[in-house]
């Protein structure tokens, strides 16, 4: 008899290919021990008020009259195949455990289900997705009561309780729409509040929404509808293959958004990941806009329009321009390691305006701290509109304030261990140079970054939530960029 599979919580969640790792077994596996941990958290609070012989302060288990009560959770599903299906089993192993739970009837964004979390005090969240990754995997991510993903604390005690004990499940009968229906409601009065839709409206031109076949859906133009802008959503049936490509919203996936964007004149063409958390853009000339674009540009909109404060939190791998952006505007920046629960942990405990990520993920000041493409979309739109700039024009300016650098990403299919023995060996000792140009220093945060004189840098990292090497560079040229990409494509292909 072959040994159980493995459950490894990566970036953000577990992800493994479907009907290979990622299967209603294993799915039980992992949604019975979150339960059991679940459980955990009410008898350590049990403890807590027995041992002092009063209610306790409000943990994150108990009732307002401080009782600690069973736990209860909220249970959403992207557009992938099955994800209605390993739901299901997650929420009959969630009733199994005799906890209550609602589960969403339809693929839903994930930052609504994060929402509803936070929303309906639920003790957590199960959302079925593999985000971005290709439409062989599928994804078990956790989300914490605050309305974001699970620390790494509780995602490393959930792996420790898989196999603890054997899945418990019962029949669902009920899915608790009674209560997904309000929340829903409250997460559109929320972005109607943060989002100046009105002036967006009234605004002439044409957007191109494209959800890449993913849970965002219409989700976008249903906020834009009713004015004089004109809006028009491409790729927003489901599609399980999601059309051939991985649902990340980057230049080499986005090739129908780029070409309805020139096709019909469009002012921006705005796209969401897989499960609607990330979010991409492509100016009106067709060329995709990166997140070291539209990040600098919306922390501006936020600083300067809004006249909004708060610090900046940003990865390893996103944008020399947003440091400087900080450094300008006298506003604090922490620097994270790749994965967005470090940003989120960050939006919890400091004052933080921005926080941001290369692949797509941004959140803002005033919103729940979690990645969300559909506010995020509206948010850039909103920036495009008050600027009365077109995209390109916007960026133009930036590079001409703050200085011009370009960023690219390969991605290199090999085994883990591979990259990971690459990402090691050079932060062990890293080259004096590379393409010829000098290495001034490493950074091993997240992965090893190497840095040039010219704060150009080349980063190495073992994705954590697939077997690819990315390969990342930003540079003052394109073609710098794109010279230090392919020796950094060299080096992790040579023997």
């Amino acid at each position: 008899m072959s040994s159980p599979v493995q459950i490894k919580f990566g970036t953000d969640g577990w992800r493994a290919i479907i009907a290979r790792e990622f299967t209603f077994v294993n799915v039980e596996r992992v949604a019975q021990a979150f339960a059991d941990y679940l459980s955990a958290q009410v008898a350590q609070v049990d403890e807590k008020q027995t041992a002092v012989g009063a209610p306790g302060s409000g943990s994150d288990s108990t009732s307002k009259s401080g009782k600690a009560t069973q736990p209860f959770v909220v249970i959403g599903f992207d557009r992938r195949f099955l994800s209605e299906k390993f739901a299901l089993r997650s929420a009959e192993v969630i009733a199994g455990n005799g906890f209550k739970f609602a589960l969403f009837d339809e693929a839903q964004p994930t930052p609504l289900i994060s929402w509803a979390v936070k929303d309906l005090a639920a003790s957590g969240g199960i959302v079925i997705t593999a985000s971005h990754n290709p439409a062989n995997f599928n994804g078990f991510k956790i989300k914490a009561p605050w309305g974001g993903s699970a620390a790494p604390e509780t995602t490393s005690a959930v792996e420790k309780l898989v196999d603890h004990t054997k899945p418990k499940r019962q029949p669902v009968s009920a899915t608790g729409n009674n209560l997904l229906e309000p929340t829903i409601t409250s997460y559109r009065e929320q972005i109607n509040s943060y989002i100046d839709l009105d002036r967006i409206r009234q605004a002439s031109g044409r957007v191109i929404v494209d959800p890449m076949h993913g849970s965002g859906g219409l989700w976008v133009e249903s906020f834009l509808k009713g004015g004089q802008l004109e809006v028009e959503t491409i790729r927003d049936f489901r599609d399980p293959l999601f059309g051939g490509v991985n649902p990340e919203p980057i230049d080499q996936n986005l090739g129908p958004l780029k070409t309805r964007v020139l096709e019909t004149g469009a002012l921006v063409g705005l796209a969401t990941d897989g499960d609607a958390d990330r979010v991409g853009a492509v100016n009106e000339l067709g060329e995709t806009m990166t997140m070291h674009d539209v990040v600098p540009l919306l922390l501006l909109h936020l600083a300067r329009e809004r006249k909004m404060t708060g610090s900046i939190a940003m990865t390893v791998s996103q944008s020399v321009l947003t440091r400087r952006i900080a450094d300008a505007m006298g506003l604090k920046l922490y620097e994270t390691p790749i994965g967005f629960k470090y940003i989120a942990d960050l939006m919890l405990k400091e004052d933080i305006l921005l926080g941001a990520e290369e692949s797509g993920g941004i959140g803002v000041k005033g919103h729940i701290p979690e990645r969300d493409g559909i506010l995020n979309s509206l948010l850039f739109l909103e920036a495009i509109v008050a600027s009365g700039k077109r995209p390109s024009e916007m960026l133009a300016e930036l590079h001409q304030e703050f200085g011009e650098f370009h960023f690219g990403r390969k991605d290199l299919h090999m085994d883990v261990s591979q990259g990971q023995e690459l990402v090691a060996r050079l932060a062990e000792q890293a080259p004096v140079e590379m393409a010829g140009y000098k290495v001034t220093s490493a950074n091993t945060m997240d992965g090893t970054k190497l840095m040039f004189d010219d704060e150009s840098w080349l980063l190495f990292r073992q994705s954590g939530t697939e077997p690819v090497l990315r390969v990342y560079s930003e540079a003052t040229s394109i073609a710098k960029m794109n010279t230090l990409l392919s020796a950094g494509e060299k080096a992790a292909i040579r023997p």
